[in-house]
């Protein structure tokens, strides 16, 4: 149940005044933090300002710089209205003591303005100022007042982003109105942790926020600022440490088998293992022998060996009696992972079966009738596969690969198709340990730093679009010397079509130049239209693959030696640094080409520059952060942190350290959230949509 005391927070925006359906429809879609339900008072608070117009800056007309916004005390001269059928603007001319200035207006009313300006008398106008051939105009004030009316109008503004429809007046009188609502909560900070710090309590915080005095009170190291990022920091790590708990709590099995299968499956790899393989399964292990249920994350760059980990990992718990099931966020790589692993599996005698959507009613149903037999130890498949009606005869440890939507209620439910299922994530994506501790909070990690022996560093060129001729008759040669070439095109969603006709124009291009067949992968094509494409490139049919950035996760063709990036400019660094990671898997030097179309603008120079210095993923990862926030790990959103609404990577790393040390020594103290502190964060987990923790403890 959530605390009453919260009720006038959940109230939807509709409830306050000057918010009808078609604003809370705006609001609800703009802010709301649940697609299925209408923004609350909460969400609309939890909107802050990005930043504040100071009105009292009146520096008189000669000494306002274009650009600013000010305030001025002017005098109306006169009225130069434009012909009835003209489309001139319509302008005011007025001045004051050091100069003149023209207001300008388009499509006005004319009686509108002849009685906001009258000729002759002082008006006090604000606005922003743009000076065009040594005369300032401002167009459109934002403020028109007469001296006696100069009280009504703010001194200090915060700006909001907004969306279309949406008016800063509109949006500012709602928020008037919520604060109006905000009740006195129970504190759950830590006392003397607030006062160390000199924070406010949450609502003096909201307050000041929405109602800045001063461009200090929006930085984000403001008492205010800080107070509501670490409020949401706690709430995200506690959440996470309550997940966790409960995954302890619901006991795990010691699995102690001999290691004879994991040795075999070890001895059978065409390579000797790193240094990071050997620790990383040595980790493993230690988790699989404890009663406590494993749940750890394997971080390793492109490259670096992460299925051979899994295998020893599900080599060792089918040894135990057990089950292992591996899971892909897409069929190409599901199908990819069946392949490597087949072999070393049929040398060991391990028996594997891959389960897709492509697969018949009866082949479905066969696979089914082993599973619970027995009679498979490993499957392979998508992430969609596992939900619902898969089961297993005793599944025991789950391989979840490169899937960073892949959330905590996920691993759960997996966790519960069989006993004391252990989980092990993988991921291409170095993360850097800030992010790593907003989203996996609450899982142990390994990582793979070294890569394989014999891979070659990739060498990274960027070449301006101007020079598109010359790579292609680079392409022409390295084709005819016998290697393969990725091609790739961006595809952002906001343009789908144009870039989807610029892939497939790309495509046709390199067809008629090169006077050869060239394989097109995108993802508008069916699941069997890209699988053919991939497969005749991989068996050398065609030399050249033209891809949107499909082919960024686990498309392993160990001969492709050259990738070009066309507008390079447009990708993230992770990103970019992922794409790279498609060539040098074979023996032979490799290249990665990145097109860009000037000029480059800073962020995309320093990306550029980054991806031409080093091949370490860590690196770029740390590197990514600083310049773009985190986003949702090599996600849609590109900006900002994982699920958070107020806190942010770069400004807030430190506080992330601190709430997660302060959610586990609460949770040692108050596993149950009893004591009157643990009441009172039971709210803040209600109040930043983190309640899931609180059915937990509850099922728990």
């Amino acid at each position: 149940m959530r605390p009453p005391v919260l009720d006038p927070l959940f109230a939807p925006v509709s409830s306050l005044n000057g918010v009808g359906p078609k604003i809370a429809k705006l609001l609800s879609d703009f802010i709301g933090f649940h697609p299925d339900r209408e923004a609350t008072v909460a969400d609309l608070l939890f909107h802050l300002p990005s930043g504040l117009i100071d009105r009292r800056h009146r520096p008189g007309i000669a000494y306002s710089e274009s650009g600013q916004i000010v305030t001025l005390d002017v005098t109306i001269d006169r009225h130069q209205a434009p012909p009835r059928e003209s489309r001139a603007p319509y302008r005011i001319t007025a001045f004051d003591d050091s100069g003149s200035i023209t207001f300008v207006f388009f499509h006005p009313r004319r009686d509108w303005l002849m009685q906001m300006f009258p000729e002759g008398e002082r008006r006090i106008v604000s606005g922003k100022v743009e000076w065009f051939n040594e005369r300032p105009q401002m167009v459109h004030p934002d403020y028109v007042v007469s001296p006696e009316e100069a009280e009504t109008m703010p001194a200090l503004e915060p700006v909001y982003p907004l969306t279309a429809g949406l008016s800063p007046k509109t949006l500012q009188k709602a928020i008037n109105s919520a604060l109006e609502r905000v009740p006195h909560l129970p504190e759950w900070l830590d006392a003397a942790w607030q006062s160390q710090n000199l924070w406010p309590e949450l609502d003096d915080a909201l307050e000041t926020l929405h109602r800045p005095q001063e461009q200090e009170d929006l930085s984000p190291a403001s008492p205010a600022l800080s107070r509501l990022a670490y409020d949401e920091l706690l709430a995200s790590q506690l959440a996470l440490a309550m997940v966790r708990a409960t995954m302890r709590k619901l006991g795990g099995i010691a699995r102690k088998p001999s290691g004879t299968l994991q040795r075999s499956v070890i001895d059978a790899l065409p390579f000797a293992l790193t240094g990071g393989q050997q620790s990383a399964i040595a980790d493993i292990n230690a988790d699989l022998a404890e009663p406590v249920r494993m749940l750890r994350l394997l971080q390793g760059d492109v490259g670096a060996g992460k299925t051979v980990v899994a295998l020893a990992a599900l080599a060792q718990v089918v040894e135990a009696g057990g089950q292992g099931a591996l899971m892909a966020p897409t069929e190409i790589l599901a199908r990819q992972h069946f392949a490597s692993m087949t072999p070393i599996c049929e040398k060991v005698g391990l028996r594997l079966a891959l389960m897709t959507g492509k697969d018949t009613t009866r082949e479905r149903r066969l696979t089914q009738e082993k599973l619970d037999a027995g009679e498979i130890d490993i499957l392979v498949g998508t992430h969609a596969l596992f939900q619902g009606t898969v089961t297993f005869k005793d599944l025991a440890l789950v391989v979840v690969d490169e899937q960073h939507r892949f959330g905590v209620h996920q691993r759960l439910a997996l966790s519960a198709k069989g006993r004391g299922v252990d989980v092990l994530v993988m991921t291409a994506t170095p993360i850097p340990r800030t992010l790593l501790l907003s989203s996996f909070g609450d899982m142990d990690v390994s990582r793979l730093t070294d890569k394989p022996a014999g891979r070659k560093p990739i060498a990274t060129v960027s070449v301006s679009l101007d020079r598109l001729e010359e790579i292609i008759s680079r392409v022409r040669a390295a084709i005819g010397s016998g290697q393969k070439v990725y091609w790739v095109c961006p595809l952002v969603e906001e343009s789908e079509k144009i870039d989807l006709a610029a892939v497939e124009d790309r495509h046709q291009v390199l067809e008629q130049v090169l006077g050869q067949r060239v394989s097109l992968v995108h993802g508008r094509m069916k699941a069997d239209e890209k699988e053919a494409a991939m497969q005749s490139f991989k068996s050398s049919e065609t030399r050249v693959l033209v891809a949107t950035t499909v082919i960024e996760v686990g498309v392993d063709v160990p001969d492709a030696t050259i990738i070009v990036i066309e507008h390079a400019e447009r990708f993230g660094l992770a990103q970019l640094h992922q794409l790279r990671g498609r060539v040098g898997r074979g023996d032979k030097p490799s290249t990665c080409v990145l097109l860009y179309k000037g000029p480059l603008g800073e962020t995309a120079g320093a990306r550029l520059n980054i991806m031409r210095q080093t091949n370490d993923g860590f690196l770029i990862a740390e590197e990514d952060l600083k310049l773009r926030g985190g986003g949702e790990i090599l996600g849609t959103r590109q900006s900002g942190t994982p699920g958070f609404r107020i806190a942010n990577v770069e400004d807030h790393a430190d506080l992330m350290e601190v709430a997660r040390d302060d959610a586990r020594l609460v949770l040692e103290k108050d596993p149950e959230l009893k004591s009157e502190r643990g009441q009172a964060l039971r709210c803040l987990l209600y109040l930043f949509s983190r309640d899931e923790a609180i059915r937990l403890l509850r099922a728990g």
